[in-house]
């Protein structure tokens, strides 16, 4: 009997094709729900799962008896219990490097765009403001020069700071990573401890991973140790920040401004005050959303599952311990 492949996010035609040609594939290109029946059915008959968005439970493994494989279009995996998943046997693959430089992209506009009030001042135009030269109520901040502290510095922190530091001629400063003495020699980077980073930053940039460890990393403490000049950028997960507290450091001007990619709540809900602040500017969760990155994350994700169910070693596992205990 085939093998059935149940696909929750959109795949171009050829991609699903790639997919059927081997295996039996149940398509969900625009599932609104984990609870749709349809999908519970097919489900119950999957023995891979291809997607992202939907947070997969013990509840949800449950429903699937023939699960094998998972290959989510995504770098992050905090909506899988790994280690569910690992003692099911259960292989689970993600996508990093394919969108590291376009996340990077997305960092560093969001560092630009808040520094200079791109945002802003575009609506001061829109609104027919604009009727005499600006003054210094419309003034930002260079960026060119500054200190930028990376708060994580993995592949896309990585990607961040070398834009910043080669680009700009900014100092980078790290923290919450391991030694990086390569990146440090080609920007000139400096690791420190978490409060010196903050303490002497121009640019406060969080791309850590969800982790029990780093959810509420960034609280009201953390915000009081920025410099009132400060502009933090978040490009990790919205739970990575106590974002009441920085809310409220927004308002009282503890800190300068902030640019967001990732909120507590996706979609914001309507009362937030978030994108009605002037010196926010909120994007909705976009790090990789290009054509050619998105498109290039789905492929992954197809050559993962394709060679996961085909009993061989995926490009990218997140756990490949489970394929190594089947071997042994």
């Amino acid at each position: 009997m085939s093998k059935r492949i149940l696909a929750y996010r959109r795949l171009d035609e050829q991609q699903l094709e790639q997919l059927r040609s081997r295996y039996h594939v149940d398509y969900f290109g625009k599932l609104s729900s984990a609870d749709d029946p349809a999908f519970r059915e097919a489900l119950a008959e999957a023995h891979g799962l291809i997607g992202a968005g939907v947070n997969i439970t013990p509840v949800l493994l449950d429903a699937a008896p023939k699960l094998e494989a998972i290959a989510s279009i995504s770098v992050g995996v905090d909506n899988y219990p790994v280690d569910e998943l690992t003692r099911r046997g259960i292989l689970l693959c993600n996508t990093p490097d394919v969108l590291t430089e376009t996340t990077a992209d997305t960092g560093f506009s969001l560092i630009m765009a808040s520094a200079r009030r791109v945002v802003e001042l575009a609506d001061f135009v829109k609104r027919g403001d604009w009727k005499a030269s600006i003054g210094p109520e419309q003034f930002g901040s260079d960026v060119h020069g500054k200190t930028l502290g990376m708060v994580g510095f993995g592949r896309i922190g990585q990607a961040i700071a070398r834009r910043g530091a080669l680009g700009f001629g900014m100092q980078v400063l790290y923290s919450n990573a391991s030694p990086k003495p390569e990146i440090e020699r080609e920007l000139g980077a400096r690791r420190c401890e978490f409060d010196e980073l903050l303490r002497e930053s121009d640019f406060v940039c969080a791309i850590v991973p969800l982790t029990d460890e780093t959810r509420r990393l960034i609280g009201a403490r953390e915000f009081e140790r920025m410099k009132e000049s400060a502009i933090f950028i978040n490009l990790s997960r919205g739970q990575v920040v106590d974002e009441p507290a920085m809310i409220d450091a927004l308002k009282r001007g503890q800190i300068r401004a902030a640019g967001l990619d990732v909120f507590e709540k996706e979609p914001l809900p309507a009362d937030s005050p978030l994108p009605q602040m002037a010196n926010v500017v909120a994007l909705p969760h976009i790090g990789s959303a290009t054509h050619e990155t998105r498109t290039a994350m789905a492929q992954r994700a197809v050559d993962n599952i394709l060679l996961a169910l085909d009993g061989k070693a995926p490009i990218s596992p997140v756990n490949p311990e489970v394929r190594n205990e089947t071997a042994t």
